[in-house]
């Protein structure tokens, strides 16, 4: 079993539900201080996570991931054990294997091998590790980037380990990703009984015109790197479960995902000119839970286009889709910041797994970067 693979059999056999991390981080700490990294516990409530750096000299390098995954659900619906981490048939098999426990083994085995090829290396090397990305992600990473800024350590270049690849791996890479607009729109009406309407006032009917606009509106065309604007209905709540009442209220949970075409705040106002044109009379809470962010052509993305071609032979291509990541709040510090990572296409299932010769490429992948980088 390669270096890569052990150290992800490791990692994975820690039950690091979100947000316990179970030692993963412990591990990663020691395998950095021998590679004379310096390491920065930062526990905020009840996460845990850590800074690392090698260097003390521009430009930082720094690769960002999580120990934390999903629930697995019934385990015995899983055909291997998820946190037993075994290959069959070529494929490592185990809760967090694709996201992200075996891009975090993969990092490390890079950063060992460039160490030690490049023992005095110019710049600096860093890790940013948290245990908060698959829950709340309130104490995580986000905290970590405030720490940082406060003292004016910058990040110029980020790897994130998320899973980015579609077929096969390096064959995409996410060089940014939409922002996130979430809301609970609370319709309010008077209940009353069905067979007097009159005498109430139902929420759902005086909605769901507004509704109907806001889910046909166009809200941008997108562009050359952001698909257009979408809003999503995920939950409509209303009634009291009797078939002869008319509900007093009704809930609207939805979303957007928003290209670098609008901003938040015009998303809020022409959300509000809708459902005003329609006269519905509500209250609403917005969740601001990321914004878009992008990566153009620079040192780090023609760094990583040109090691995936060196060393699968294959060229990439960058997207923006998918959900959200810990990226969004590293690269508004001014941060460089790529996802690079496995293929994607188990990830949050039973029987999560990943090739096992994809993680081995993945270490080399990194390593390369590193070296055109810093080498």
């Amino acid at each position: 079993m390669s270096p890569t693979l052990q150290l992800a059999c490791d990692l994975i056999a820690r039950r690091s539900v979100t947000p316990e991390d179970e030692g993963c981080q412990a591990l990663m700490m020691e395998r950095l201080a021998n590679a004379g990294f310096s390491n920065e516990p930062l526990r905020f409530e009840e996460v845990d996570n850590f800074w690392s750096r090698r260097g003390t000299e521009g430009p930082l390098v720094c690769f960002a991931g999580h120990t934390d995954v999903v629930p697995t659900g019934p385990e015995h619906n899983w055909k291997y054990p998820p946190f037993e981490p075994q290959i069959v048939d070529g494929m490592l098999y185990g809760r967090g294997a694709a996201d992200m426990k075996g891009s975090l083994a993969a990092m490390i085995i890079a950063v060992e091998n460039f160490v030690a090829k490049y023992p005095d290396h110019p710049g600096s090397i860093a890790f940013l590790i948290t245990s908060d990305e698959e829950g709340p992600a309130h104490n995580g990473t986000v905290k970590v980037i405030e720490t940082l800024e406060a003292r004016n350590e910058k990040i110029d270049a980020c790897i994130v380990g998320e899973p980015s690849s579609t077929h096969r791996v390096g064959d995409t890479i996410k060089n940014g990703r939409r922002g996130s607009l979430g809301a609970v729109l609370t319709v309010k009406g008077i209940q009353g009984h069905v067979a007097y309407p009159h005498l109430a006032s139902n929420p759902v009917h005086q909605a769901a015109p507004a509704l109907a606009e806001l889910a046909s509106e166009e809200w941008d065309q997108g562009n050359a790197f952001f698909p257009a604007t979408s809003f999503q209905i995920s939950n409509i709540n209303a009634g009291t479960g009797a078939t002869n009442v008319i509900p007093g209220t009704m809930t609207v949970v939805f979303n957007f995902r928003f290209s670098t075409e609008l901003n938040a705040d015009i998303l809020k106002q022409r959300t509000c000119d809708i459902l005003d044109k329609h006269k519905v009379d509500y209250d609403i809470e917005w969740n601001l839970s990321g914004l878009p962010f992008l990566t153009d052509h620079g040192p780090l993305v023609d760094a990583c286009i040109d090691t995936i071609r060196a060393v699968t032979g294959q060229e990439t291509a960058l997207s923006t889709a998918g959900g959200t990541s810990d990226g969004r709040f590293i690269a508004p510090t001014g941060a460089q910041v790529v996802e690079l990572g496995p293929r994607n296409d188990t990830i949050h299932k039973v029987d999560e797994c990943v090739s096992a010769a994809d993680l081995d490429t993945l270490a080399s992948l990194y390593e390369g970067i590193l070296e055109r980088l810093l080498g």
